[in-house]
């Protein structure tokens, strides 16, 4: 009994590694979060099998019924609709119910948007924290205030929804600290734009923003 981590591509198909098309090839059967866009990705590369969908909405009560599944094949493989589950996406619990069942977990490592973002930021790259989503009403001010005297690099998922209003939040809270700011890596339309806060607020539009977002916000330097 094996389950596969399988990182798939942030965007540009293309980005997927040969060892995930091959273990994706040979698993019994494919868990996704969703079946239509996992589809899309199976289909490019002519891999015909079964496709059952784990999101955040199913998670905890398809686990049990998932685990015994696998327990009857030998190979399946986990995906998220982009990038690597667990990772800003589910999985973390069903993964963690496997590993109590006593079902091998293996990682196939590929595309990454954290990483991504990071190599091109063209800052000094000694540690850094990985924040994820902010929390989106309660909660958030405080955190931001808490991140503000974070002295390591902070990368950041947003909403394209919330883009501008991090900005300010930012502005507000860390308006001395470089910040860039990634759209749609490795996508047609990618985007990057840098700047402090206030500077990225008028190169930003505000309209007509569509995509992903991570934000990479700079060391604290010292005063």
């Amino acid at each position: 009994m094996e389950l596969f981590i399988v990182s798939t591509p942030i965007g540009n198909l293309e980005d997927i590694s040969f060892r995930a098309i091959e273990t994706l090839n040979q698993s019994d059967f494919i868990i996704c979060e969703d079946t239509r866009v996992s589809s899309i990705l199976l289909k490019k590369f002519e891999i015909s099998k079964e496709l059952i969908s784990l999101n955040a909405f199913n998670e905890k009560h398809k686990i049990l019924s998932l685990i015994e599944k696998i327990k009857s094949v030998n190979k399946v493989s986990l995906i998220s609709d982009a990038g690597t589950p667990a990772i800003s996406d589910p999985g973390s619990i069903f993964i963690s119910e496997c590993i109590k069942s006593g079902i091998k977990i293996i990682p196939i490592p590929g595309a990454s948007a954290l990483l991504a973002s990071l190599v091109i930021t063209g800052l000094p790259i000694t540690s850094f924290i990985f924040e994820g989503f902010l929390p989106q009403k309660k909660g958030r001010d405080k955190k931001l205030k808490e991140l503000s005297s974070e002295k390591r690099m902070i990368i950041v998922n947003e909403s394209v929804y919330r883009v501008e209003k991090l900005i300010l939040d930012l502005k507000k809270f860390m308006p001395k600290r470089y910040v860039i700011v990634c759209k749609e890596l490795t996508k047609k339309f990618e985007e990057i734009w840098r700047g402090y806060p206030e500077e990225l607020l008028k190169i930003i539009p505000k309209n007509k923003l569509k995509g992903e977002f991570v934000f990479i916000i700079s060391e604290l330097t010292k005063k």
